[in-house]
């Protein structure tokens, strides 16, 4: 039996998010980890040598403009959780207004991107990708200024990988997630009610001000 993107969404209030073993397998499992992934939005760390590649601004930064083409392309691995059922759910929440991507185009092509869920003021990213250097990483600083300035209180990673963690990402325990995730319900945020920053510099200058 198909799932629902109401049942999604109501997966997630309920702290809960779903995946498959593979891109082949049908079944979907739920998943509510012991530890979570959550990156403060006060404390995205931006190196160096991404603070330059972010103020180099030699690419493009849009929101919803290829929601299908990113969660393709975090699809396009040798290993993936994503299958065609979740990406039916996801598309489908994209058309409803609940699941958001942001993407980073270089040369004319998409080069990286991010997509997850939005509900209340939280928002639970869901995969990334990259196809240049640095691209998910100017993807990521992108979205935490946005989800920063249009008032979102939570960035749910899911999980803690060496990569997030680099930029700032922590672990919670299950029970401090279900709390924080609770009060952001409780409040209201909407990522696309402000344009996107109009540069990189802004984005570099604007997290040296709040980490």
């Amino acid at each position: 039996m198909s799932l629902s993107p109401d049942l999604l969404i109501q997966a997630y209030r309920a702290g809960v998010f779903p995946m498959a073993e593979s891109r082949n397998d049908p079944v979907i499992f739920w998943v509510d980890p012991k530890l979570r992934g959550v990156l403060p939005l006060d404390g995205f760390r931006i190196s160096r040598s991404l603070a330059r590649r972010l103020r180099r601004d030699d690419y493009e930064v849009t929101l919803n403009r290829a929601f299908g083409d990113v969660i393709a392309a975090c699809a396009d691995r040798p290993e993936t959780w994503i299958n065609p059922e979740i990406d039916r759910l996801f598309n489908a929440l994209h058309a409803s207004g609940d699941a958001h991507s942001l993407e980073v185009w270089q040369d004319g092509e998409l080069a990286g991107g991010i997509y997850g869920v939005a509900l209340g003021a939280a928002f639970c990213g869901e995969s990334m990708f990259s196809r240049r250097t640095d691209a998910s990483k100017v993807a990521l600083a992108w979205l935490v200024d946005q989800l920063r300035r249009t008032g979102f209180t939570l960035f749910d990673t899911q999980f803690l990988t060496s990569h997030l963690a680099s930029l700032g990402a922590i672990e919670i325990p299950r029970a401090a997630y279900h709390d924080a995730l609770r009060d952001a319900l409780e409040m209201s945020a909407d990522l696309v009610s402000v344009a996107l920053a109009a540069s990189g510099q802004d984005v570099v200058q604007r997290n040296t001000q709040t980490s």
